[in-house]
């Protein structure tokens, strides 16, 4: 007996043999048909006529009985109403920038469907007036920080240096290290930036070697502030020197360090990561950081340091094009109040606990030559550069690639391999991974093989940064490991 569902209210009144065309049924009639309406309550009217109209395409081409037509349309239809797809991140990149970087911990998913309708985001409920916009954040992020260190938040880390360097030098020099003028993913350029908020750049230094004193000739009535840079996507090594900060901070004009990765305090997996905690201590004035890395929060600019200085940057016009919504607010606050995140739990891995996973993944697959090896995964986004950690994959072969693409798995490509790796996927989605790779690599009728296509790009063992690294797209994997802000 055939299984498909069929839909005994649409009667298309062709006798058999006629055009198929004139077994179309009508389109409102089928999206009157019961079995639609918990779609069109879901995902909108929109949504589900297009898929009405595909299916409705089919009958016409003869390809679909006008029975089928509604089961089809429930097969065609999306899971949610945005085009973004939730991924498996098996490349071992912990911070994919091109996968939308930190994973949320559950705590912040659910603060964000509490937030998501009305939310007391600038009403103080006890008195009914207005109140202070995102005061739980706030609170949260000066909690995590050093005792007396000021906080605001703005919508990313590029956006906290405009905001410093609109309120802060405006016509002004802000003195910056010829070795840290750096550019980061998609051709986005630090100098570029800065001048757009109609700052001048005093270069100093070169490109290997800058002192103190190099600094302290360059400052003047025209400096706005001194600026040190997390290279944050690459390192220079040899013959090197960079002045530590508390001799910048003893320059007698702000210094704002931006340690991009959004480190809080020392890790020890990350020796040569700067943290907000550190920095502050050796005299920083401002700090600047993005949320979205090794906090594990939602894309999210941090702004730490000198209450004066921020209670300028609050004040200044521009804040107000640069403030977060209550989605990015709920979210942070959660990661923050909240359990240790995603990433957090990646970057502490046990290796042993990597290979245990791995094994039990791989004896799980139903498929054939699937292996375990030992590789290398990165922290990505631009942080801990040069840092590498080990992981254990799950290893396919790599004609497998864009079947697993297909299905939403993102590895990464090892000559003629596909590596899963375990340390960028959350232990808790393990048996996911399991059955997503099993339904996508088991063929849909025994009988046949599946259809596997060559991959589109390669790299090299054990660097995940290397290009032709598939993501949602084969070359686009490099901007993952080394975007910055």
């Amino acid at each position: 007996m055939d299984p498909r569902p069929r839909t005994p209210a649409l009667n298309t009144g062709a006798p058999a043999g006629a055009d198929p065309r004139r077994a179309v049924p009508r389109t409102d009639a089928v999206l009157a048909d019961p079995a639609l309406r918990d779609a069109l309550g879901r995902l909108g009217p929109r949504l589900v006529k297009a898929a009405v109209a595909a299916a409705q395409q089919r009958v016409r081409a003869g390809e679909l009985p006008a029975p089928d037509l509604v089961a089809a349309v429930l097969a065609g239809l999306p899971d949610h109403a945005t085009t973004l797809r939730p991924v498996h991140n098996a490349t071992g990149v912990l911070l994919h920038t091109n996968l939308g970087r930190a994973p949320l911990s559950p705590a912040a998913r659910d603060a964000l469907t509490a937030a998501a309708g009305s939310a007391d985001v600038e009403y103080d409920l006890a008195t009914g007036r207005r109140g202070p916009r995102g005061a739980g954040a706030l609170a949260a992020l000066r909690d995590a920080c050093p005792p007396g260190t000021g906080v605001q938040i703005v919508n990313n880390n590029a956006a906290a240096l405009t905001l410093a360097a609109t309120a802060l030098a405006a016509d002004r020099e802000i003195i910056v290290s010829r070795g840290e003028l750096v550019e980061i993913g998609d051709g986005f350029r630090l100098p570029d930036l800065l001048t757009a908020t109609g700052a001048r750049i005093r270069e100093v230094g070169t490109t290997n070697r800058t002192t103190t004193a190099d600094y302290a000739d360059a400052v003047g009535p025209a400096t706005g502030f001194v600026l040190k840079v997390h290279p944050s996507n690459f390192t220079i090594e040899g013959f090197t020197y960079a002045p530590p900060v508390n001799e910048l901070a003893a320059l007698g004009v702000p210094l704002i360090v931006d340690i991009g990765s959004g480190l809080l305090a020392p890790h020890p997996a990350l020796p040569g990561e700067p943290d907000a905690r550190t920095v502050l201590a050796d005299g920083a004035h401002l700090v600047t950081a993005s949320a979205d890395k090794l906090l594990g929060g939602p894309q999210a600019g941090l702004l730490l340091g000198d209450p004066g200085l921020l209670a300028r940057l609050r004040r200044h016009p521009l804040y107000r094009a640069l403030r977060v919504d209550k989605l990015t607010l709920a979210a942070l606050e959660a990661t923050l109040r909240g359990p240790v995140p995603p990433v957090r739990t990646m970057l502490d891995a046990d290796p042993r606990d990597l290979r245990r996973r791995a094994e039990t993944l791989a004896a799980a697959l139903p498929v054939p030559d699937v292996r375990v090896t030992a590789t290398t995964a990165v922290v990505g986004g631009g942080g801990a550069p040069g840092v590498r950690l080990p992981s254990f994959a799950v290893s396919l072969p790599a004609a497998a690639e864009p079947v697993l693409r297909a299905a939403g798995i993102i590895g990464r490509l090892d000559h003629d391999r596909l590596l899963l790796d375990l340390r960028s996927i959350h232990p808790a989605d393990d048996e996911t991974l399991r059955k997503t790779v099993t339904t996508a690599l088991t063929p849909a009728d025994p009988t046949e093989p599946t259809d596997q296509t060559e991959p589109a790009g390669r790299a090299e063992r054990g660097d995940p940064a290397a290009p032709g690294l598939p993501e949602a797209g084969a070359d686009a994997v490099t901007d993952a490991a080394t975007e910055g802000r």
